[in-house]
């Protein structure tokens, strides 16, 4: 996998159990986290106000993660992002977390760029022009 974006992220105690290994719980929220610096890497948000009072957010249509080696209470881990496609809709982006020369493990979440407006459903949408371009050449800019 060639890789769009790394983050680093410290293990913390409460994240473990008894034996201070990570609940598989917390690999979700590592993805998530890694999804929100990218974002932010690329002068976007995951929840961007628009000038008419809507919101564009991007909600979560499946996710999944694999496990290959624990990861415990102090660990640095590597969380290095892949966007492996962009739809007309939706971003499916891809997640390997290491320990130094260990992986950990892969997962997988797919967003879909949605209109929240108030008092509407929420609707998907196309994702606008403008963040495709970030998107894609956040992915010509890969290591």
């Amino acid at each position: 996998m060639s890789c769009t974006f790394k983050t680093t992220r410290r293990v913390e105690f409460h994240e473990t159990d008894m034996a201070g290994i990570v609940h598989f719980a917390n690999f979700y929220k590592y993805m998530e986290q890694a999804e929100h610096e990218y974002f932010r890497s690329l002068g976007l948000t995951i929840v961007d106000k628009q000038a008419d009072g809507s919101i564009l957010g991007w909600p979560r249509v499946s996710a999944q993660c694999s496990f290959e080696s624990p990861a415990f209470y102090g660990d640095l881990l590597e969380i290095r992002l892949n966007i492996e496609r962009i739809g007309v809709k939706s971003l499916t982006i891809e997640y390997d977390l290491w320990r130094d020369k260990t992986k950990i493990a892969r997962g997988r979440m797919k967003t879909v760029c949605c209109q929240f407006t108030h008092g509407s459903p929420m609707q998907s949408i196309a994702i606008p022009e403008w963040m495709l371009l970030k998107f894609e050449a956040s992915m010509d800019q890969t290591e």
